[in-house]
């Protein structure tokens, strides 16, 4: 059985693009075709102008990939860490730069074990950035996060798109996904069921809003094409503002559920 079957995606330089889908629907298979770290039964794969299955070291010194488990290196500091991994590179990044971007200088002589999740998180990024890569694989940044650490990593990942770096990006929290990517792939059952921008996924855009209100007798809601014209015929039968007033249009993580609920 074919772990991914027909998959057609194209992701261009400098774009972050976030790959979606539930466990077992091909994501892991996926990257590491695109890694070059498992070999593909058919179909062509192209990476930085490259195939994958047969590029060399020169390659892969272009390549940054920040797995989901954290770094080992638990005895040495963070600077020693991040110089040490420098070395396999042929133009690496200053370390003291890199551990300047991912916000470790505070921290830089203290020992990997020592830190808190967050921080080894951004040590991996450290290490996946410091050899200059054009591309970057990021695979679940952020799981464990707390909402804070979680959003000063997302400035670090926008930092290093804003410089021009091409960033893929699986998760699970699809906030995470329309913080940080200009377009999406939902992949389920091996195949892309629909990729585009955030706001425009499976036509989200055009999706029906819903609109709430506390009237007289209870609570009302009514989905339409057209909630501006449904709130405007509501404030004539109201004296002032509508009570308890809401209008909701399909988040991404409802377009995300129906498209892989649609699967057969």
């Amino acid at each position: 059985m074919a772990a991914v079957d027909g998959i057609d995606l194209d992701i261009a330089r400098g774009e972050v693009f976030a790959l979606l889908g539930p466990n077992g629907a091909g994501k892991t298979t996926t990257v590491e075709i695109l890694e070059g770290h498992r070999r593909r039964d058919g179909g062509e794969v192209s990476v930085l102008g490259e195939d994958p299955g047969q590029a060399g070291r020169s390659w892969r010194a272009r390549l940054g990939i920040v797995l989901q488990s954290a770094t080992d290196a638990a005895e040495l500091t963070v600077r020693e860490t991040v110089h040490h991994y420098a070395r396999y590179y042929p133009r690496p990044r200053d370390p003291d730069e890199v551990i300047e971007l991912v916000g470790l200088t505070g921290k830089a002589d203290a020992r990997v074990r020592t830190l808190s999740g967050g921080q080894r998180r951004r040590v991996d990024v450290a290490l996946g950035v410091v050899g200059r890569p054009d591309l970057v694989f990021l695979d679940e940044p952020t799981t464990g996060f707390d909402p804070e650490a979680r959003r000063q990593f997302w400035k670090l990942i926008s930092q290093l798109a804003n410089e021009g770096t091409t960033i893929l990006l699986t998760t699970h929290y699809l906030d995470e996904a329309e913080a940080l990517a200009r377009r999406v792939g939902v992949i389920a059952g091996g195949r892309i069921v629909a990729a585009g921008e955030p706001a425009t996924l499976a036509g989200r855009a055009q999706a029906e809003a819903t609109v709430s209100w506390c009237g007289p007798d209870g609570e009302h809601s009514v989905r339409t094409a057209t909630p501006t014209r449904v709130v405007a015929e509501l404030a004539g039968s109201f004296d002032g503002e509508i009570p308890e007033l809401t209008v909701t249009r399909p988040t991404l993580e409802d377009i995300y559920l129906g498209l892989i609920g649609e699967l057969p």
